[in-house]
């Protein structure tokens, strides 16, 4: 009987199980410490909401920055804002961009808006009114009724200043993207 579906055999370098079967278990064993540690980044994530709603953005930012590192979307969101706006951290539209654009790249609305906004404006990214259309689209489409309407109008505003080429390229470049989780 073999010990996998290709027929390897067992090795002391190797172990007992085939590439395969050790991905999946890997992948089970990284879902189980997920599951487990899912809590604590809640409960964690929580107090960074809270510690943001009193406005003490210096806990909120050293709460939301280790989130952040480790791939949290709206922390992540939640940590451009703060490097926007300079509030518990200094204010840095470069670092403001790169927090944005790693939760819009996941599918965060929120960050997809303020990313396209940035772009807009020139802060932080070069001004690229394509790429800025790209986001506000994508933020707009996402959104719920009541949110999607005034992001809708502030893409719209945005749209007025393009060329149709231009129009074309950013809905083809929206129409390409699919959000992508960090590993």
């Amino acid at each position: 009987m073999k010990i996998c579906d290709r027929g390897l055999r067992p090795s002391p370098l190797r172990g007992w199980m085939c590439g395969s079967a050790r991905r999946e278990l890997w992948g089970a064993a990284i879902l189980l410490a997920l599951v487990l540690a899912a809590p604590v980044h809640a409960q964690s994530f929580r107090q960074g909401v809270a510690a943001f709603q009193r406005q003490d953005y210096v806990t909120a930012s050293r709460i939301f920055i280790p989130l952040a590192e480790r791939g949290n979307a709206p922390a992540q969101t939640y940590l451009g804002f703060l490097f926007e706006t300079g509030r518990g951290v200094p204010m840095n539209y470069s670092e403001a961009a790169m927090w944005y654009r790693r939760a819009a790249e996941q599918g965060d609305g929120r960050a997809q808006y303020s990313l396209g906004l940035l772009y807009d404006r020139g802060q932080g990214v070069p001004q690229d009114i394509v790429e800025a259309s790209k986001w506000l689209n994508l933020s707009a489409a996402g959104a719920p009724p009541p949110v999607r309407e005034s992001r809708a109008r502030i893409r719209d505003a945005v749209t007025t200043k393009m060329t149709r080429g231009e129009i074309a390229q950013a809905r083809l470049r929206a129409l390409e993207w699919a959000p992508s989780r960090e590993h």
